[in-house]
């Protein structure tokens, strides 16, 4: 793609993300959305190839739908009320406006969308699509975190954790794998939203670090499937094990970043006397793990007979300096938590 024109598309997306975050008007929070999709898909079709096509089609018509659904509310709230700001919508249209965000966020069962786009696109724009899109919906969710269903939370999000968990057990494909993690942490997100917005922006900003984190490990290995992934260690010693690191951070196990997310959850919704939500999210997390110490099991515990023994380490130069950072961040914020969270 042309430079200029890649540099367009991507002026697009922050100016679409700048105007919903900016906005207080959902007009122009529904125009900010619809030129963050817009944006995103020339990029998606860089490469045209017929599963990058079908890909960008999906992604269109479910955000459109999304969108329609979106502004429907939106105009059912302005005749309502008689005006359009964020922080007052009505009961009446805060249902269905927490579904339409939710299904731009690919939050089951809206999720359908989101496993067959991402396998059908390159990992830098799978990386911008499960990263970067997230942002503007969120924000958005959170604006108007004090009006929402808490029933409606709880059981997409439960819904969420299960099913991210159960369908990434029998992939092969990365993609599809981070597609159904970015579902099973979504959840988490919005199971708490409704009781502690607070806590669950910290959730949203580790889950963009971690995932950032394990895409540009992967763009790095060059490696969508794996079967390239068990031979990236006589590639890169190093990056590998960092990979395998960041894995076991997503799937929340201590003393890594993803761990505190998940602990302050649980410890809120006990709090909150939800017993059996906090007894079935944890359930439910276990099958993501499974399926997170299976890729961390071939990634370090397997090697490809077909791969040689040479000590040259081929390291193609690369941002590196962001990479380390991103991935120092992924792994090492646990002893931050408690300053993080008294900010």
């Amino acid at each position: 793609m042309n430079p200029l024109a890649m540099m367009m598309f991507l002026t697009s997306l922050a100016i679409g993300t700048t105007i919903t975050l900016s906005s207080h008007h959902w007009l122009l929070a529904w125009i900010g959305l619809e030129i963050n999709t817009l944006a995103l898909l020339p990029i998606m079709t860089k490469t045209p190839h017929p599963r990058a096509i079908e890909a960008a089609t999906k992604y269109f018509l479910t955000q459109a739908t999304a969108s329609a659904l979106m502004l429907f509310s939106c105009l059912i709230n302005a005749m309502q009320a008689g005006e359009w700001d964020i922080n007052t919508p009505s009961n009446l249209m805060t249902n269905s406006l927490s579904i339409a965000i939710m299904m731009k966020l690919g939050l089951a069962p809206m999720h359908f969308w989101l496993p067959e786009v991402l396998q059908g696109i390159s990992l830098v724009t799978g990386l911008i699509l499960s990263t970067w899109q997230k942002i503007p919906p969120m924000i958005l969710l959170f604006q108007i975190s004090h009006n929402i269903n808490l029933s409606l939370t709880v059981i997409l999000g439960l819904t969420s954790v299960l099913i991210g968990g159960w369908g990434g057990i029998g992939q092969t494909q990365i993609r599809k794998i981070m597609a159904f993690s970015s579902i099973g942490h979504l959840g988490w997100i919005i199971i708490i939203l409704k009781l502690n917005p607070q806590l669950s922006l910290f959730n949203f900003i580790l889950y963009t670090i971690m995932t950032t984190a394990m895409f540009l490990s992967m763009i790095m290995l060059s490696a969508t499937k794996m079967s390239q992934i068990s031979t990236s260690w006589t590639k890169n010693p190093a990056l590998t094990t960092t990979t395998m690191l960041v894995l076991l951070s997503l799937a929340g196990l201590p003393p890594l970043t993803g761990f505190p997310p998940k602990l302050l959850i649980i410890m809120e919704l006990i709090k909150q006397n939800m017993f059996i939500s906090a007894t079935l999210i944890m359930l439910a997390s276990l099958l993501t793990l499974f399926f997170y110490l299976r890729l961390t099991y071939i990634i370090v515990l397997t090697l490809s007979p077909n791969t040689h023994n040479s000590t040259i380490w081929r390291t193609p130069t690369k941002p590196w300096l962001v990479f380390s950072i991103i991935n120092t961040m992924a792994l090492t914020l646990l002893p931050l938590t408690p300053a993080i969270l008294l900010t």
